[in-house]
């Protein structure tokens, strides 16, 4: 039975005012561009490791039209290292729908915005929140914690047949003015109170009615799932660099992971490695194996063992728009996966 908190939309605008962000890059010059930018950029990813990001990113594609235009290898070379690249993808495939279809100017209602591609229920609301000033409730993984723990839910945050009943009361909440100040503050209140371990519930507005601090639960909720063992798939990263410090670099297929990214050659295993010299016409000079390390996705971990390679001058190869050869300089200029970039940039 969900038993509402009394006044909760006016206190959290009250304690938001009073304690909230209010000096993050997208919260200046606010646009509808700026705002949908920044909470795509935002999905999984914690303020301080997006602003950055944001920052170059609207420097260098200031409008929707600007981003529309670029190639997407543009907009993955300023992505390269933010992670969950399908992000990007959809940024720019929206960006262009945005030009096409609706001649440059956001949609801003909640049914056409969620058509557009990379953007959720949650995301539509917030964009509709600081964007227009129009009361749409939002529920990312932060605030489904502050209501789980504020009605004592025995879920988790993932749990999909609590999400109707979350939903419910993110919508019973809502504040119907000063939309945008309710909106940061539920994310604020999130990310520096209700955080995911040792909250500092002294601080909090809420402390008196949530039902996890009085049944001492604050620890144990949301409920946390058992976490799956990952599987590990072993791969080979191929470092050929010929007698002029050039590096090979080849592009990803469209699909699976790092899709359209730039990376290095790859073996299945050592036996692979004079098949893929072979393909690529190469000579061997000499090979060092350099430190492995592991890179974790979502699903699983890929525990990557490369190897230092040096190739006779590779005259014979054309270069094309799958395969490149690059001085060490010249690696701000292509998108690469986050292990790629720190591979190379360290040898």
């Amino acid at each position: 039975m969900f038993h509402p908190i009394l006044n909760f939309a006016k206190r959290l605008i009250t304690w938001h005012q009073q304690h909230g962000r209010k000096n993050l890059p997208w919260q200046k010059n606010k646009t509808p561009y700026r705002v949908w930018l920044s909470e795509i950029m935002l999905q999984q990813t914690q303020v301080t490791t997006v602003i950055p990001y944001f920052e170059k990113f609207i420097q260098k594609f200031p409008t929707v039209h600007a981003l529309a235009q670029a190639t997407l290898d543009e907009v993955l070379v300023l992505w390269s290292g933010l992670g969950y690249y399908s992000r990007a993808k959809n940024l720019h495939k929206t960006a262009q729908i945005i030009e096409k279809e609706f001649h440059g100017v956001f949609p801003n209602d909640l049914e056409t915005l969620q058509t557009l591609p990379g953007i959720g229920r949650s995301t539509a609301g917030a964009i509709l929140s600081f964007a227009f000033a129009k009361p749409a409730p939002i529920l990312d993984g932060n605030v489904k914690r502050i209501f789980i723990r504020l009605h004592g839910m025995n879920v988790s945050v993932d749990d999909i047949k609590a999400q109707k009943n979350l939903w419910e009361i993110a919508e019973h909440y809502l504040s119907k003015e000063d939309i945008a100040d309710y909106t940061q503050g539920l994310m604020d209140l999130g990310a520096t109170l209700c955080t995911r371990t040792k909250p500092p519930c002294s601080s909090c507005p809420f402390q008196k009615d949530c039902i996890a601090y009085q049944t001492h639960q604050t620890e144990n909720l949301p409920v946390k799932l058992k976490k799956k063992k990952l599987p590990i798939k072993k791969i080979y990263f191929l470092v050929l660099k010929d007698q002029h410090e050039k590096i090979l670099l080849i592009k990803r297929p469209p699909v699976g992971i790092w899709s359209h990214l730039w990376s290095l050659p790859e073996a299945k295993n050592l036996n692979q490695l004079n098949s893929v010299l072979s393909d690529y016409s190469l000579e061997l000079i000499s090979k060092k194996m350099l430190s492995p390390f592991r890179h974790t996705f979502s699903h699983f971990h890929l525990d990557i063992t490369p190897l230092l390679i040096q190739v006779k001058n590779h005259s014979m190869i054309m270069e094309s728009d799958h395969a490149v050869w690059i001085q060490k300089n010249q690696l701000d200029k292509f998108g690469l996966p986050k292990p790629v970039k720190i591979l190379l940039e360290k040898h």
